[in-house]
């Protein structure tokens, strides 16, 4: 009953989402809410979920409190990089910084729509070699916007192709789903990379076809230069200046040192162990210092951004009190465990790879550490017992959900991405969706054909 409680929250969530019933924040607080509460009050949460400590308590909305305060923990970091990350991003279009960069790389790709989008599969791929798909999205995102807007390219194509190429990159030894898979099967994180590489090798060749294809998608749609348009970050309410007003807040002659700043910011965040956050506080007060010294103009710039950084902070914290409310109540365990046992026996031998082809779905109802410390060792325990090696179950499951990674509602650093391209979560599992559980499928069946995966 348990599982069936958790594959009802995610199922109701993504109906209001895909219909656009309601807001995701309202979603995400209100369904878990209201379902934690009907299933602690029938008696259905195990004992676990109701310790506190050391003292067992009975069910009450102290102990969905206690859910929603671990699962907010989570997502209180991504919440502030967000709110810090976009206000500076904003900042620096405001000076003008991305006038003239977005300038310099329009004429390098001059009205090729398709080298654009290859393009954004390149920066990509290079942004996430450190594994984090937060510091992706700033790093792909703010740079590849402005360039898609003035060629009349859809927000969602870019999210499309930025999210496959983190998919495929994200099977890295270092990220964190390999050394996840890696731990569960006491194997080195490197050994379990050799056996996937193959297949990401597949998977990098699949991110550029995907990133053609969408080019001439948007050709066909009516994407071209467009002489007219002038690239802005800027905050609703901002596009409505005056050019007396715009031109009052740029900064052309602070150009070398904001662009210096800016990519110091992302370096930082490839190389320093400091949270992401802190960075962009940094940054953000650097930019407000050096360019708008003054309480009176900073508050101004500060306002100005205030209300898309707000509203996709509280949408990241929402999220904290779904993926609380799943973990904490024990739903997510159970589900796992309904989703392997329904597998027939005769299907038993098959087990990795019927969850291989389902995983990029499945991301759609777990995180992160559900999946791998949750439903990987359960499908191993099964898989095992038709004599189907544990490294084996690993490749299938790490590769297939990978893919599918940064569409899910349970990954925050989605919610940051579809915040910057300024894409709401429901247009991008619609857009996305399909073409990442096609990847995943293909790179699956390579891993049959290279002998990787045994049948």
């Amino acid at each position: 009953m348990l599982g069936l409680f958790g594959f009802l929250i995610v199922g109701i969530i993504v109906f209001l989402l895909l219909k656009k019933i309601t807001v995701p924040s309202i979603a995400f607080i209100v369904v878990p809410t209201v379902m934690v509460l009907i299933a602690g009050f029938a008696g259905f949460l195990p004992e676990s979920a109701l310790m506190n400590g050391k003292v067992l308590e009975n069910f009450s909305f102290l102990t969905v409190g206690r859910f929603i305060r671990e699962g907010v923990r989570g997502t209180y970091e991504t919440a502030a990089l967000f709110i810090f990350s976009i206000t500076f991003f904003c900042l620096m279009d405001d000076t003008g910084l991305f006038e003239r960069v977005i300038g310099g790389l329009a004429k390098k790709a001059g009205n090729n729509v398709i080298l654009v989008c290859m393009l954004t599969t390149l920066i990509a791929m290079i942004g996430h070699l450190d594994g984090s798909g937060a510091s992706t999205f700033l790093i792909t995102i703010p740079a590849m916007y402005p360039v898609f807007k003035r060629l009349k390219m859809r927000n969602t194509s870019l999210m499309l192709v930025a999210t496959s190429s983190m998919g495929v990159m994200n099977l890295l030894p270092w990220g964190g789903p390999t050394i996840r898979a890696a731990s569960v099967i006491n194997m080195d994180a490197g050994e379990l990379w050799r056996h996937i590489l193959p297949m990401q090798g597949v998977g990098v060749i699949l991110a550029f076809a995907v990133s053609f294809i969408v080019g001439k998608m948007e050709i066909k749609n009516g994407a071209g230069y467009d002489p007219d348009f002038k690239p802005s970050l800027a905050a609703d309410g901002e596009e409505n200046k005056s050019p007396e007003e715009k031109l009052a807040i740029r900064r052309p002659r602070l150009f070398w040192f904001n662009l210096i700043l800016t990519l110091a910011t992302i370096a930082a965040l490839c190389f320093i162990s400091v949270p992401s956050f802190y960075l962009f506080m940094i940054a953000t007060a650097i930019a407000l210092l050096v360019n708008y010294p003054g309480n009176k103009v900073q508050s101004a710039r500060i306002g100005s951004h205030a209300r898309g950084a707000v509203m996709m902070a509280s949408t990241l914290l929402a999220a904290g009190v779904l993926l609380g409310i799943l973990q904490e109540s024990g739903m997510m365990d159970s589900m796992g465990g309904l989703m392997v046992s329904v597998i027939p026996p005769a299907l038993g031998p098959y087990t990795a790879i019927i969850i291989g082809v389902f995983s990029a779905p499945l991301a759609l109802a777990f995180d992160t550490d559900s999946y791998y410390y949750g439903v990987l060792p359960v499908v191993i325990s099964v898989a095992g017992s038709y004599n189907v090696p544990p490294a084996a179950v690993a490749v299938t499951m790490v590769v297939c959900r990978n893919l599918a990674c940064f569409i899910s509602p349970m990954v925050p650093a989605t919610l940051l991405g579809c915040g910057l391209a300024e894409v709401e979560i429901n247009e991008h599992i619609k857009t996305s969706f399909f073409w990442v559980w096609g990847m995943s499928v293909i790179m699956l069946i390579s891993g049959l054909v290279f002998g990787i995966i045994p049948v």
